[in-house]
């Protein structure tokens, strides 16, 4: 168990990111407080209930403030301006993450990890259909892919991350697509991101706005987007490969034509050329850029390992 001491800087806050969960956020406040937080540790960010979720947070003791803009991404902004401390735990307030891992997470933190994600590997009966269990296996898929990551769950709603990381960030994604955006920014600049595994228990109230299909589709076009930003190198190989191989094949095709069979094909042989060194350009742009990104991992590592060190003289 983490609490603040009254001498030192506030060191971790628990956010509770809610709309519209009257019924189970009361639950996840319990929960989280039987753990041993105390309530000046929880701030619960409301994208502006309609149920009452705010009144009922208030009247529990702890700290309540309404999100500006709408959607998670806007909610997580909020509480990156709303908060202080140099640790941050969320978990959604629909009672799906069992707050006994917390302080799990905090002790990977204390490790040195960047951000912490709790993996859904025990998935209660209920908690995930069909359709959800196999969109996320695919996203967090292809988001290795494209990071050359070996996670097992980006989409997780439970996560410790420090907050110097999320100030960092430009919080291009909306809505759902944040976590991803926040594991993309993480392991882009050189952070360290490790998992654990978690409880996931079916929501309190199952009839609560849940995961679209659209959702996902958001999601996936924004982890395209995320690559391009973050990882440029994969896609620059990509379209390299893509255009190369083509070419090498026609131009193959071209030359044979042209010394075995006597037949010269000026069209294609011109085609074959354009795409070859345009594929060519491509890989040597994802070389270069991968150069680059190591510079830039290398140096954000410094920064970071030179502010931490800062903070530890200070107190």
């Amino acid at each position: 168990m983490r609490t603040d001491d009254d001498n030192s800087r506030h060191v971790l806050e628990i956010i509770i990111p809610v709309r519209n969960e009257k019924g189970s956020i009361e639950y996840v406040i319990e929960e989280i407080l039987r753990e041993g937080f105390s309530k000046d540790q929880i701030l619960v960010v409301d994208g502006r209930s309609t149920d009452g979720s705010r009144e009922i947070a208030e009247k529990m003791g702890v700290r309540v403030v309404v999100q500006d803009g709408y959607g998670k991404a806007d909610a997580i902004k909020t509480a990156v301006r709303k908060t202080d401390a140099e640790y941050m735990i969320f978990l959604d307030g629909d009672y799906t993450y069992p707050a006994k891992y917390i302080n799990d997470i905090i002790s990977k933190l204390d490790e040195g990890y960047d951000l912490v994600i709790g993996w859904r590997k025990i998935l209660k009966p209920g908690s995930m259909s069909l359709i959800y269990k196999i969109g996320n296996k695919i996203i967090t898929f292809v988001f290795n892919i494209m990071f050359g990551t070996k996670l097992s769950d980006v989409l997780s709603g439970m996560y410790g991350v420090r907050r110097s990381l999320l100030q960092e960030m430009l919080f291009e994604t909306k809505g759902f697509s944040i976590e991803s955006e926040i594991v993309a920014h993480v392991v882009s600049t050189g952070g360290e991101v490790t998992e654990i595994p978690i409880e996931y228990r079916r929501r309190k109230n199952p009839k609560a706005k849940k995961l679209k299909i659209i959702d996902g589709v958001k999601i996936f076009r924004d982890i395209i987007l995320l690559t391009w930003r973050y990882n440029p190198t994969f896609l620059l190989f990509f379209a390299g490969a893509l255009m190369l191989i083509p070419g090498l094949i026609l131009g193959a095709y071209v030359a044979y034509h042209h010394f075995f069979v006597g037949i010269t094909y000026f069209v294609k042989g011109l085609i074959a050329i354009m795409l070859t060194l345009a594929g060519f350009q491509s890989l040597l742009l994802a070389i270069l850029s991968l150069y680059l990104k190591r510079s830039e991992i290398r140096s954000m590592r410094l920064i970071r390992r030179i502010m931490r060190d800062r903070k530890k003289s200070l107190f």
